[in-house]
């Protein structure tokens, strides 16, 4: 199975995927790193990504999938923003599940001002706001509020897996 942790820069998909990864046991991808140096460049100085830089970055993603043929499975971090976006990731056909992590944007704010070290500015959190499309009752997957603890929001997660896919 793969498991894309999707949602706004600062919701905590990397945290959250990481520690997701260890319980399964998964492997964990990191989305941020498929990112071209240029897309990188500019998100850092302000500037949204057109969906011409966001379709390259979630090819590159999809990338990654070849890692699910050897391990139990996967946990990708991707913001996934908009339903296309996440047809871009469903259209190699592998299984996949979408956990959105969702928080309300002073929580996220505050969290992207306390964030070092990376490339995402957070003059950008209203575009990323604007274009999020939340999952459809089409859409494979479900929605986790981040505004708990990291522990929590696995929690969560793992109990809504095992009960999603029963």
């Amino acid at each position: 199975m793969i498991i894309v942790l999707m949602g706004v820069s600062g919701s905590g998909k990397s945290s959250v995927g990481t520690r997701l990864a260890q319980k399964l046991p998964y492997k964990f991808i990191e989305g941020d790193d498929y990112h071209s140096t240029s897309a990188k460049h500019k998100m850092s100085q302000g500037t949204p990504l057109n969906d011409n830089d966001r379709f390259k970055w979630l090819q590159n993603v999809t990338t990654s999938f070849k890692l699910w043929e050897n391990s139990n499975g996967l946990v990708i971090s991707c913001s996934a923003l908009k339903k296309r976006y996440r047809s871009v990731l469903r259209a190699p056909g592998h299984p996949i599940t979408f956990v959105h992590l969702q928080g309300e944007c002073p929580l996220i704010q505050e969290r992207l001002e306390q964030r070092t070290g990376h490339f995402f500015n957070p003059a950008l959190l209203d575009d990323q706001y604007n274009q999020l499309e939340p999952l459809s009752s089409d859409e494979s997957g479900f929605t986790v509020s981040v505004d708990q603890s990291i522990d929590l929001v696995v929690a969560e997660i793992l109990a809504s897996l095992n009960h999603y896919l029963l």
